[in-house]
Parts: C-alpha cells; structure tokens; sequence
C-alpha cells in the first residue's frame, strides 16, 4: 500500500504491477525510462507531523538521460521506502506532483520536488498512521508509457510523531525547605485518531534553573504513567524554574517543557 503518490504515479505503478503479474516468468517486466539518479536529496533530517496538519518538505535529485530520450517523456520525483531495497508495490511515500527539472545539458536534469505528510483518521489512500513513524530510506523513481524506473540507498529520513510536554510546580510561593509537587504530561500525535495521547512509561528528566542563570541542571529521573502523566516532589531551595526534559525515542522527536518560575520565601 502506498502512502502517498501522484496519480500519474499510482497509475502507472499499479499498470506495472498487473502487466507484471501477467507477463510469463520467462520475460521480463515492463522497462522503465533509461535514466539514471544521483544526488537524491530531502531536504530535513527529521520530519515531525502533529496529529492533523500537513508537512511538506523539499527534495533535490539528479536525472541522467540519453541525448535522444525528451525530458517530457516521462514523470520523475524522490520516494521514500522502508525495507533493503526499494519496492513500489511495498508501502512507500511519494509527492503529490512530479519533481520540476531544468536541463543543466542534453543528458543532465536537475531537480527539485515536494513531499506531503498528511495523518488522516481512515483507511483512505494516501494517509499516515501510527506505524508509518520511524526511519525510511530515500530513493527516486521515474515513470513512462511502458513503465517505471527505480532507485534507493540515497540516505534516511525519520518521520516523527510530535511530542507535547508539560511542567507546573505547586504551590507558590513556597517556603524554603517546604516540598514541591511537579506535576505534568508528556503525549505524541496519534496519526490514527488526529489527536494528541499521552506516551506511557517513558523516562522524563525532572530540570532545575535557578533564578539569574542560563543553564538546567538535572534533577531527577522518573516515568511518565500509562496515561503519559507526571509526578514527583522536590525540597525547595531557591527560586528558580522547573521543567520537564524528554530525550526522544526513534518515533517521537525530544521535547522540553516551558519552565514554570517558582517562588522560595
């Protein structure tokens, strides 16, 4: 199942893969334009897709083709795959549009294109969901009359679902010496629900800033519960602001909480 693909794109992909199945095991499959890629660029390490709105990011590549093949002849565009090797019929992510090229010489395109994250709450094509997060290799593909030509191992990106954190100490003002409860919430984008959901039992580092400084110092450690909820207590010592710190995992991008001043009289 594809994410994400133009409909030139997805045509032709699912052209392909019937003539595929059609086409004896003694020939092959369909040809795609002689071309080859290099440069295949996205244009951000880590693309981070809250629980509703769209992404887009940008993506460079590089066509080389034969003198005589027409550059109008045939779509091309940036994909993303998961997997060793790159399978269109896999589920893989692919622009709206084709990439634009402008010719650097008779045998050299250079390319720019966009690619849409959008997490949408049904089964329809074209939608993230939960599972989709995570890291996915770069590849580029073309596309013509009689079929498409494929190519990965152009680098990684990681698709993110987006951290929220929260932080706020009680009570203030405080005497010296008196405990502190800071309570909070870490939560992520659910693709599949368009909302935020707390992350369960993930370790949140508790920080302190004392008043006329720059830096936070760890406090503590602790686990958020399984509804993402935090909770811990401090002695209170000066004034200063506390906040809650979250390194990341492979799906979800770190975050810190919004320090929350308390007052120590």
């Amino acid at each position: 199942m594809r994410v994400r693909a133009t409909t030139t794109v997805a045509a032709v992909i699912g052209a392909v893969a019937l003539s595929a199945l059609a086409v004896p095991t003694a020939q092959a499959a369909p040809a795609g334009p002689a071309v080859t890629f290099s440069n295949v660029k996205v244009n951000s390490k880590a693309v981070v897709i809250g629980p509703t709105a769209k992404v887009t990011v940008s993506a460079s590549y590089t066509v080389t083709k034969p003198a005589n093949l027409s550059a109008a002849s045939f779509d091309s565009g940036p994909v993303l795959y998961r997997g060793s090797t790159l399978n269109v019929e896999n589920r893989v992510i692919i622009g709206d549009d084709p990439g634009t090229c402008t010719a650097a010489s008779s045998t050299v395109l250079k390319c720019t294109a966009k690619i849409q994250f959008r997490p949408v709450a049904t089964a329809d094509y074209g939608n993230l969901r939960n599972s989709d997060a995570g890291t996915w290799n770069i590849g580029a593909i073309a596309v013509g009359d009689s079929g498409l030509t494929t190519k990965g191992g152009f680098g990684t990106v990681k698709v993110l679902r987006a951290s929220k954190l929260t932080a706020n100490a009680a009570p203030e003002p405080v005497r010296k010496g008196a405990t502190i409860t800071v309570t909070g919430k870490l939560s992520r984008a659910n693709w599949d629900s368009n909302t935020y959901a707390g992350y369960s039992t993930q370790p949140v580092k508790l920080q302190f800033r004392k008043a006329g400084t720059t830096a936070y110092t760890t406090v503590k450690t602790i686990k958020t519960s399984t509804t993402g909820a935090l909770k811990t207590t401090v002695k209170a010592t000066a004034d200063g602001y506390f906040r809650y710190s979250f390194a990341g995992t492979s799906t979800t991008p770190a975050v810190n909480a919004t320090g929350d001043y308390i007052d120590v009289r």
